[in-house]
């Protein structure tokens, strides 16, 4: 079984290293990962996407899907492409906070919670995509806590170190923000870091 997830928003919101911390605790947990990242060529304000593929054997998808069981979504402006690939009965994240406009989920559980303003109010503004994913993972456990958080520190570069803690605090409060999971990834949860 494979699941897709992707996540969209503008540069600057930590859309790729919030990807990049969802493979990364994906791996810590046996599970296969395939990660795309693509961004324009504004550093900041620009589009920027990645695709994460999950699956509990070898993945036969390719990096850029045609469709997906889930979205990320930081920013309405780029949402269209996301809206256009979901399948229904997956989930899609959205950022309240920043969302303008009608959210079309097609056929998807949401879950529109308000990761900015989350972030702001508990004192790291640059974490939402990490809120947002934490609570993805809750609402999903596609990933369990434990991986999220221990990927934290290890996605970052040295120069970034100092942000790692942060990031797993950031994790764990998304986690936190949603009670119960909303669409299980797996018919069965899966184990703890190898």
């Amino acid at each position: 079984m494979e699941r897709e997830v992707l996540l969209t928003g503008i540069g600057g919101q930590g859309v790729q290293l919030a990807a990049s911390t969802l493979g990364t605790a994906a791996a810590a947990v046996d599970l296969d990962v395939l990660l795309f990242g693509t961004y324009g060529a504004a550093m900041r304000g620009g589009a920027t996407a990645s695709t994460v593929v999950i699956g509990q054997e070898a993945l036969t998808t390719p990096p850029e899907v045609d469709s997906a069981w889930s979205g990320i979504v930081m920013h309405h402006e780029h949402y269209g492409p996301v809206a256009e690939r979901l399948r229904p009965g997956g989930i899609v994240v959205v950022d309240s906070s920043i969302f303008r406009g009608a959210i079309d989920a097609r056929g998807c559980a949401l879950l529109d919670l308000p990761f900015s303003a989350v972030a702001t109010e508990n004192g790291y503004p640059q974490a939402a995509s990490m809120i947002a994913v934490g609570a993805f993972c809750s609402a999903t456990r596609i990933v369990p806590l434990e991986a999220l958080t221990a990927a934290a520190h290890e996605v970052l570069p040295s120069y970034r170190a100092h942000f790692a803690d942060t990031n797993a605090a950031a994790l764990t409060h998304g986690w936190e923000l949603v009670a119960e999971p909303v669409v299980p990834a797996w018919t069965e949860q899966v184990g703890a870091i190898s």
